[in-house]
């Protein structure tokens, strides 16, 4: 029996339940473990999550980066150590105040971020110039207690991410980092997520706690809000100086060095490759980050002798999997139709339909999940066609999501034409702004909750006046509201 199954939600005008409704039919997350904020990732999930870890590890170690593990656990006067990020962070922290029936004679942070936890281990490895640069990273979960709504990957008090922390001799060095994580971010998120970003210089008002200059990555979700999923910040000399990182240059003097630290978030990156690529019928998700590439669905007909299409199928998946590709061939019992659903639903990027007519002419149909078509082709050509269609598949998945970020930004000049685009719930405008956390607060409450997510560097506001308060504006500022 044919199991029939709702429609899902239209994303654009309820995104929320037609999220819900995906992470729940297409087996990612169980929201049920009975912890506000901690969430389960299912196998399908994670078998995602694990590619998008390899593709930046690969990416960071290509350029020098190393891999290690800090513990979960920061001693409390390790975390106050640099008054301005405990600042940002004290709200957040989970605190470990015993040990079985004992109390723990300090407390201990589960890491909210784990500069703390780095940067005193530095102190002890860094000596001299000769040993820098340092460059670290770490794949892991941290910890905040979110006080706002949570949502499943979107913000939660468990998120998985990757951090970087990296040491050198001066500030050109480290801006020169700066710009490789950013190059690192766009090669892996832009061009093979095929999620477009805006890369944002935040605010002063606005820093990592403890930074010099941050920069973020927001991306835009189908309700008009948008989201970061990375930052990478220059420290300056901020942590050196509280941690007593200090090497002796070539020179014999002995100085403070020059940090930086990237974050890459993991859980935020499916959530924005669910919503932002997927439609009525479930994930769409890149051909090299489908745990299941290719499914083969055998397509049975009365008085055909099925043991011809069973072995044909078998053929194709051994030539396929003999090729390197996460195949499946479904001989379940269902019908035909019950599994175009299930495969669909979980973003499967190409589907080979076989039945007699394929068999007999030694033929293969493809389904693409991308853009819902059906093609037939020699089954010779078939893995020639597969790598094609694998890369076509990035460039629309790539375009369809710049093309709706770029249609959904706007500039406005003046205060009544900024309120005009805010009542069209235009997603992201841009102004004239001057920089001040003042103006940025009364921007806010003019616009019921658009917040100033940064500046592009480089973007000119020459003969501009902010939008608030008539000064001149240092920048063009990017308004938008955000998870």
């Amino acid at each position: 029996m044919t199991i029939v199954e709702p429609s899902l939600p239209n994303k654009e005008k309820d995104m929320s339940k037609w999220y819900d409704e995906v992470l729940s039919r297409a087996e990612l997350i169980d929201i049920r473990y009975g912890v506000k904020g901690f969430i389960v990732y299912r196998p399908y999930a994670m078998e995602i999550i694990k590619r998008i870890y390899d593709a930046f590890e690969k990416e960071l170690e290509k350029y020098n980066h190393r891999p290690a593990l800090f513990p979960v656990v920061i001693p409390e006067k390790m975390l106050r150590k640099e008054s301005e990020h405990i600042k940002g962070f004290e709200g957040q922290v989970f605190w470990i105040t015993h040990a079985g029936y004992s109390p723990l004679e300090e407390k201990l942070a589960l890491r909210p971020t784990s500069e703390t936890a780095i940067y005193p281990m530095y102190s002890l490895w860094i000596k001299s110039y000769k040993d820098l640069p340092v460059k670290i990273y770490q794949s892991v979960a941290v910890y905040r207690y979110e006080t706002k709504a949570t949502r499943p990957l979107l913000r939660g008090r468990e998120f998985l991410w990757i951090e970087t922390h990296d040491v050198f001799r001066n500030k050109e060095e480290a801006i020169r980092q700066i710009e490789e994580d950013s190059e690192i971010f766009r090669r892996i998120t832009y061009e093979e997520l095929c999620i477009p970003f805006l890369h944002l210089r935040r605010e002063e008002y606005d820093k990592f706690a403890g930074a010099v200059a941050s920069y973020a990555f927001d991306c835009l979700l189908p309700d008009g809000r948008v989201l970061q999923i990375g930052t990478t910040h220059y420290l300056g000399t901020n942590f050196a100086k509280a941690f007593e990182i200090i090497y002796q240059d070539a020179d014999g003097q002995h100085k403070h060095a020059h940090q930086t630290c990237f974050g890459i978030g993991i859980s935020r990156l499916l959530a924005a490759l669910i919503l932002i690529h997927g439609d009525e019928f479930g994930l769409i998700l890149p051909f090299s980050f489908a745990p299941i590439q290719i499914v083969i669905i055998p397509i049975p007909k009365k008085g055909y002798d099925h043991e011809k299409i069973h072995n044909y199928c078998l053929s194709i998946e051994k030539m396929l999997r003999e090729k390197g590709y996460r195949v499946v061939y479904d001989q379940s019992k269902r019908t035909p139709g019950d599994k175009y659903y299930y495969y669909d639903m979980r973003g499967v990027p190409i589907r080979i339909e076989v039945g007699p007519k394929e068999v007999d002419n030694n033929m293969v149909t493809l389904f693409r999940r991308d853009k819902r078509e059906r093609i037939t082709i020699a089954k010779e050509e078939l893995c020639t066609k597969i790598e094609e269609i694998s890369e076509e598949i990035k460039e629309i998945l790539r375009k369809r999501a710049e093309n709706k970020l770029k249609s959904n930004i706007v500039e406005a000049n003046s205060l009544g034409e900024l309120l005009e685009y805010v009542d069209k719930k235009i997603p992201i405008i841009k102004v004239p702004f001057c920089g001040r956390r003042e103006c940025a607060e009364e921007l806010e409450g003019e616009t019921l909750g658009y917040e100033t997510r940064g500046y592009v560097e480089g973007e000119k506001a020459e003969g501009k006046y902010c939008i608030i308060c008539g000064r001149e504006a240092h920048h063009i500022a990017y308004l938008a509201k955000a998870y």
